[in-house]
């Protein structure tokens, strides 16, 4: 299954994974608005073999037969102990 990875230009270090490219119709109207402008990063190829940095590959994959969309949150904050 191919996707299509945005970046979010207002979010910082968030990504929007869209089963077809520039299908930003399948994006919630609140959501498009809280991401802003979308920057198109990269076309993957996802099977279940994959590896994704940050993401299950699976839930990717389901998302995007579902909704059509799969959304990439920045990582949690590190805590730090002094």
């Amino acid at each position: 299954m191919n996707c299509f990875v945005y970046k979010s230009l207002r979010r910082a270090e968030t990504y929007v994974y869209l089963r077809e490219r520039d299908a930003f119709q399948l994006l919630p109207a609140t959501l498009a608005a809280t991401l802003g402008p979308l920057n198109f990063v990269i076309e993957l190829a996802l099977s279940p073999e994959r590896k994704l940095a940050r993401e299950d590959v699976e839930t990717v994959i389901a998302n995007l037969r579902g909704p059509g969309f799969h959304l990439q949150l920045p990582p949690p904050p590190v805590e730090t102990t002094q």
